[in-house]
């Protein structure tokens, strides 16, 4: 009597607790058979850019050593170190007594030469002499005025003067220093406008085109930007680094960037809308790769095709399309054809992804 009374109480209790099992309110969350929270997020088209940090070195306008012409000594000096001088500026002057004793005797030459040939030519017309002695004389002629030219120069060569508009560096020699064509006196820089060369990747050279306006920063001064345009692209690519030389010019106006300063330029490309997913909704198995799709309070394991990578996001190419939700956060909890329950759903962030440098 006793083992039939416990029988019927252990059939009531399981009985109560089929009941109770079949009220889905009475199942455990993620339970077997429960539908499972998760999170959400719409897929949308975003636009993709790709951004690159090109690192540049700043050059002068115009640089150039100043170097003399001639061997000789250093006579006056016109010049202070760092002065702004214009283009034909008198630098430098070298002992120059030789060559003006030279320029005279030529001079001189070129004189008796002259006069000789003039009071050959009035002997012409009757023919006291030869058209041949004539013609050797006015040959001599020219030859002496190449001579008194070429003393000219070498006169003028001893006088150094600014080729251009510019800064003056510091100078290299003092009055009385013996100089050759080897000897760097000082050097002139117009800074007036940098040139900015950087080197841009391959798969940016269809970005840069001339006049395109580009924007560069310095370590020096990390709160300020200069903006400029390029000026030129090299007709080649570096068969090593796969990249091309570009050059930029940026005004200077106050003077602050310096030639050789080193600077770093922001480049863009923008790939257009493509169709992308969080990292943490794909689901890998194997060499595949899955997503959660919810509809209707269920979940579709659907095949996807990934385009490339960007930091929290990747491109699908393939299986999705805009519009659908998918599951970010309990995929572990979600099986092909279960009921979800979402706990919040969240739309894709409107700023652009980058693909960084």
């Amino acid at each position: 009597m006793h083992s039939l009374k416990s029988l019927i109480i252990m059939v009531a209790s399981l009985a109560l607790f089929a009941a109770c099992s079949d009220d889905p309110q009475s199942r455990p969350a993620g339970a077997w058979g429960a539908a499972a929270k998760v999170v959400t997020e719409r897929i949308e088209l975003r636009p993709l850019v790709d951004e690159i940090e090109a690192l540049g070195t700043a050059r002068a306008n115009e640089s150039v050593e100043i170097r003399p012409r001639v061997t000789s000594l250093v006579t006056r000096i016109l010049f202070q170190e760092g002065q702004f001088v214009e283009e034909g500026d008198l630098l430098l002057e070298l002992e120059n007594s030789e060559i003006l004793a030279g320029l005279a005797l030529a001079e001189a030459s070129l004189s008796e030469s002259r006069s000789l040939y003039n009071r050959s030519k009035e002997l012409e017309s009757t023919r006291a002499i030869s058209a041949s002695s004539l013609e050797a004389l006015l040959a001599q002629v020219r030859v002496d005025e190449a001579n008194v030219e070429a003393a000219r120069a070498k006169l003028r060569n001893t006088r150094l003067r600014a080729p251009f508009s510019g800064r003056i560096g510091l100078r290299r020699v003092s009055p009385g220093s013996f100089v050759n064509t080897d000897t760097v006196i000082t050097t002139l820089d117009d800074v007036s406008v940098i040139k900015l060369d950087f080197s841009v990747p391959e798969t940016f050279v269809n970005v840069i085109n001339e006049n395109m306006g580009i924007v560069a920063r310095s370590l020096v001064f990390p709160d300020r930007e200069f903006r400029g345009n390029v000026a030129s692209i090299d007709t080649r690519l570096d068969p090593v680094s796969r990249a091309v030389e570009v050059r930029a010019v940026i005004p200077n106006d106050d003077g602050l960037l310096k030639p050789g300063m080193f600077m770093t330029v922001d480049l863009q490309r923008d790939r257009g809308d493509v169709l992308m997913a969080p990292e943490q909704a794909i689901v890998p198995e194997g060499s595949r790769q899955y997503v959660f799709v919810v509809s209707e309070g269920l979940a579709e394991k659907r095949l996807v095709h990934l385009g490339r990578r960007i930091p929290g996001f990747v491109v699908i190419s393939e299986g999705l399309a805009a519009g659908e939700s998918v599951v970010t956060e309990g995929t572990h909890k979600v099986r092909d054809g279960a009921q979800v329950e979402i706990s919040e759903a969240k739309t894709a962030s409107s700023s652009t992804p980058s693909t960084g440098s």
